[in-house]
């Protein structure tokens, strides 16, 4: 008897180990501070990250060795972003009701603005599949910027942008408000949380791009969210729920980090191994060193 319920022990704290992604040791560090509300975290091949200071239209870098700077302002008070393949950072540029393509240089390209001959109501989040088309989340939001007051296309939906640019539709019509989004690298598997229904589905990619076999993920919904490379999802605060909670691939909560801030707003992976989350709450920007690397690196 004493044998057996040692081993039982023993394999429980095993699983609890390996299930745990914060690494050893690690804890949460406040790496910079003092802005207005902080979103879009995402990191470039060489592992610096760029988020965005919305309020105070503008894109920001922290460098891999630890440097902020200003990548671009005015930025169309960009929301979600993520660069692609050829090193272009795709962000949802939501005072322009657009989503653009940012070349290394700044030059803007504007990848898709209005759908149906009707301008969009605020693209939010983005994700890009392996093949190089974009889904992007559209909800309504009323915002202080800008002619943003009224809704133009009807229903909050999340888009298909084919690689060419030349196509644009809707692939999820029955959301209350579709927020964070992203996917497996193997473009297999899409996420979306709606965030008004505090709830996240997973839906398959079928080779045309679009989705089938809608499943309830998990019971709570997010504004950004990420996954690691094991496929656990990483979903940011929502309700009275603070920090960024993770669920393993069957949508069990595993794990959570608090951060002290009145709202947690996106996540993304990076530094140079892509092992560091870092989070963009409120007014600042916090990292923590995970035990798991990221998925969906930039290339």
């Amino acid at each position: 008897m004493k044998i057996i319920f040692s081993i039982t022990l023993f394999w429980a704290a095993l699983t609890s180990s390996f299930a745990a992604v914060i690494a050893p040791g690690a804890g949460l560090e406040k790496l910079a501070g003092d802005f207005k509300f902080t979103e879009g975290p995402t990191c470039d091949a060489r592992g610096n990250l760029f988020f965005t200071d919305q309020p105070n239209d503008r894109i920001l870098e922290w460098s891999a060795d630890g440097k902020l700077s200003t990548f671009l302002q005015p930025a169309g008070r960009a929301n979600g972003m993520m660069f692609d393949a050829r090193g272009q950072l795709i962000a949802c540029a939501e005072a322009k009701n657009e989503l653009w393509s940012i070349a290394p240089d700044k030059t803007v390209t504007v990848l898709a603005t209005n759908f149906s001959g009707k301008i969009l109501n605020g693209p939010n989040d983005v994700w890009i599949a392996p093949d190089g088309a974009l889904y992007f989340t559209d909800p309504f939001y009323k915002r202080s910027w800008g002619d943003t007051n009224t809704m133009r296309v009807a229903g909050e939906n999340v888009y298909l942008l084919s690689a060419d640019c030349k196509s644009l539709q809707p692939v999820i019509t029955d959301f209350k408000k579709p927020n964070g989004i992203t996917g497996t690298p193997d473009g297999k598997k899409l996420f979306v949380a709606d965030i008004r229904a505090n709830k996240t589905w997973r839906y398959d990619i079928l080779p045309d791009g679009a989705l089938t076999n809608k499943t309830l993920f998990c019971q709570k919904g997010s504004d950004g969210m990420t996954i690691d490379a094991e496929g656990n999802l990483y979903l940011c605060a929502t309700g009275t729920t603070n920090g960024v909670s993770i669920f393993d691939p069957d949508g069990q909560q595993i794990d959570h980090i608090d951060v002290p801030e009145r709202w947690s707003a996106n996540v993304s992976f990076g530094g140079q191994d892509h092992q560091t989350l870092f989070i963009t709450a409120s007014e600042s920007l916090y990292a923590i060193r995970l035990r798991v690397k990221g998925a969906n690196p930039a290339k």
